[in-house]
């Protein structure tokens, strides 16, 4: 199992201590999302300053840009990694598509499927200089002068993850994808019920091997070392898990473990911005399922028994910061080494 970073910064100067600290701490790789901040840029700057990590998105918001923009921003940054980049998309829900980008929302599932493939088609025109010529239900893209194309590169299978909850999404990685980013809001039951089962599912359509897909997701943990900080880490991640669990699209998470009403609830207290309120829902047992709680060195442990045969790859849900607990992230780093020699 791979151990990654999650790269949350809000200032670009940051990256460059953040990437060298990850690299010397043996980290596998890092992630950045599209939060208050644009996911992409950062990774250039992580190019630069790192020679072994994988770079990728977890997630860039697949249709707030069109396929083109994205088969150039991963042409470019896989070029510029030397193959270490990870395009990773996810659709976001219907009120950010809509109220937030202004984009159209119009059947995620076959829209991303659309996007996977229309970027692949542009960069093998570029690779392999075949001509363009996609056409499906929402793209059309049949212009590329050698004006606009990029030359090839020595680095050109660039891996696409994908990001999803529910049934179909899942299935659609296991037919297309490199990776499957699944939800930080999960249970141990819910991948192994829901999850792991569709990506099969997709993976059997398509004849591919379960070797050829990386399955990967941030967890929420408790660093335990500190027992005034780790009480802040569980206000933290109550906070979180609250949130997510009042958006009606990550409610079948709570319904698999009998806590589709208490997801109800969350969600009206939501629609009411009675935000404050909604923490103390989250139970001890609810807590248990979807954390991890433990000091730093012993967290990897119990990860690696949890996920063992689920996760390929996970990452904290709290990013690396810099100058706040780098002993810890060594101790964690160590445990996840020592734990699989």
């Amino acid at each position: 199992m791979k151990f990654d970073a999650s790269l949350l910064v809000r200032d670009l100067s940051q990256v460059p201590a953040l990437v060298r600290f990850a690299e010397k701490a043996k980290f596998d790789g890092l992630w950045t999302c599209e939060t208050a901040h644009e996911p992409f840029m950062p990774l250039a700057l992580a190019a630069e300053h790192s020679r072994r990590l994988s770079l990728g998105t977890s997630i860039a918001v697949a249709f707030a840009r069109s396929p083109a923009v994205l088969a150039y921003i991963g042409w470019d940054l896989a070029r510029f990694s030397q193959g270490r980049f990870i395009m990773g998309l996810g659709t976001q829900v219907k009120g950010h598509n809509e109220r937030r980008f202004g984009v159209k929302w119009e059947k995620p599932v076959e829209k991303m499927r659309e996007v996977i493939l229309a970027v692949r088609a542009i960069w093998d025109c570029w690779q392999n200089h075949t001509p363009l010529n996609f056409r499906g239900e929402f793209f059309k893209l049949n212009l590329m002068t050698p004006f606009f194309s990029p030359p090839p590169h020595d680095y050109p299978n660039i891996p696409i993850f994908t990001a999803g909850v529910n049934p179909r999404m899942c299935q659609l990685a296991g037919e297309l994808g490199q990776g499957f980013h699944a939800h930080p809001l999960h249970t141990a039951r819910y991948l192994r019920e829901v999850v792991v089962p569709n990506i099969e599912s997709g993976l059997s359509k398509a004849r591919r091997r379960r070797e050829t897909i990386e399955l990967s997701s941030s967890v929420f943990v408790i660093p335990s070392d500190d027992p005034k900080q780790a009480l802040a880490y569980e206000l933290e991640v109550c906070q979180q898990i609250a949130f997510y669990a009042s958006t009606p699209a990550y409610r079948p998470v709570f319904e698999i473990e009998g806590w589709g009403e208490v997801a109800g609830r969350l969600n009206r207290l939501a629609a009411r911005g009675q935000w404050n309120d909604m923490p103390a829902l989250i139970t001890d047992e609810m807590l248990d399922a979807f954390a991890l709680r433990g000091g730093w060195a012993e967290l990897p442990k119990k990860i690696l028994q949890k996920y063992s045969g689920l996760l390929d790859r996970v990452s904290y849900y709290f990013p690396i910061t810099p100058g706040r607990n780098e002993e810890g992230w060594r101790a964690t780093v160590a445990g996840f080494k020592d734990g699989q020699e």
